[in-house]
């Protein structure tokens, strides 16, 4: 008598089951997460942008009048987990002692859709924006730059500081700040570092010129820009913003991708107005599809967003060391 394959289980008789999600605090992705390694991880990851092989679907946003928005971010390339970063906007937070910028990523199993981790993104939000800025200061200012300015004195310019001479040799790196005080308590975390209260001097003398804001208004003005600066933006602050129009539009521009055109808050408020045509995609010039710098007199401008692949690089970066440290996920109990 012929042998009967047994019948597969019908999906009315199957459950999850009890999954072993790992979790992450944001002290704990602090840890695992190399400076190093992203910054070199965001250089592959915009050069497999430029190759069409990360996925980067629309940001779904949700807004509470009068008081914030919440965007999902979801991105995925072959050989990675799929992640979802879910991240808050809400500018009255500081006032509870909270940050205006609250995030938590999840990370999937790209063959089942198992969740394997869900990790605090706070950090990571900061960390990977300020990173992608100074790795187009790596690649993009001129090789004898020597003297940096940060505008700012938060988070991101905290990050920056950190960052900065990771990727170039600087000699000094001046930081300006709306309240002279807080410039000053940002220097003292390096000693290259030094609290300027002429931001207009210090820009003259830059090779380098970050914009770390919430300002609304530009904090700086064109024309103080000497030829052959770099300069990056990555406050975000509309209807307007940090950076000068003028500065955008009439240099080499830089961009993540083509939705820093739209509008607010997936887009810059800088940029509105601009042809998307007229930027060229910073991995497109990292894997030779557009110019980095040509000469030593141009002034060359970054404008960021921020886009779910700097997230998925860092979640994963901090997923892998996880992993390596022992912690288990996507399994069965």
């Amino acid at each position: 008598m012929e042998k009967l394959e047994p019948l597969p289980t019908g999906a009315a008789e199957i459950a999850k089951g009890d999954i072993k999600v790992m979790t992450l605090s944001e002290a704990e992705v602090t840890e695992r997460l190399d400076s190093g390694a992203l910054l070199d991880g965001l250089a592959g990851g915009f050069q497999a942008m430029a190759r069409g092989e990360v996925q980067t679907p629309d940001r779904p946003e949700i807004t509470v009048p009068a008081k914030g928005f919440l965007l999902a971010m979801p991105s995925w390339r072959e050989g990675s987990p799929m992640m979802v970063k879910m991240v808050a906007v809400f500018e009255g937070n500081l006032e509870q002692n909270l940050p205006n910028h609250l995030a938590t990523i999840s990370l999937f199993d790209p063959d089942t859709g198992v969740p394997l981790c869900v990790m605090d993104g706070t950090y990571i939000t900061g960390i990977r924006t300020a990173a992608a800025a100074a790795l187009t200061v790596r690649e993009i200012a001129r090789p004898d730059a020597k003297v940096a300015t940060i505008i700012g004195a938060g988070v991101q310019a905290r990050e920056h500081l950190r960052l900065l001479p990771l990727v170039r040799d600087f000699e000094e790196i001046l930081v300006g700040s709306l309240h002279f005080s807080d410039a000053r308590q940002l220097a003292e975390r390096d000693p290259r570092a030094r609290a300027v209260e002429d931001v207009e001097a210090a820009v003259r003398m830059s090779d380098v010129v970050c914009l770390a804001t919430h300002a609304y208004q530009p904090v700086i003005e064109a024309d103080w820009v000497r030829p052959g600066t770099h300069v990056t933006s990555v406050g975000y602050a509309p209807p307007l913003g940090e950076l000068p129009v003028t500065l955008a539009r009439d240099n080499k521009l830089y961009v993540e991708d083509d939705a820093s055109f739209e509008a607010p808050p997936v887009g810059c408020g800088e940029l509105q107005g601009m042809d998307p045509m007229s930027a060229i995609r910073f991995g497109d010039a990292l894997t030779g599809k557009a110019p980095l710098r040509t000469n030593d007199e141009e002034i060359t401008v970054y404008k960021a967003m921020g886009i779910a692949m700097e997230d998925l690089v860092a979640a994963e970066l901090v997923y892998r060391r996880a992993l390596d440290d022992g912690e288990t996920a996507g399994m069965i109990l």
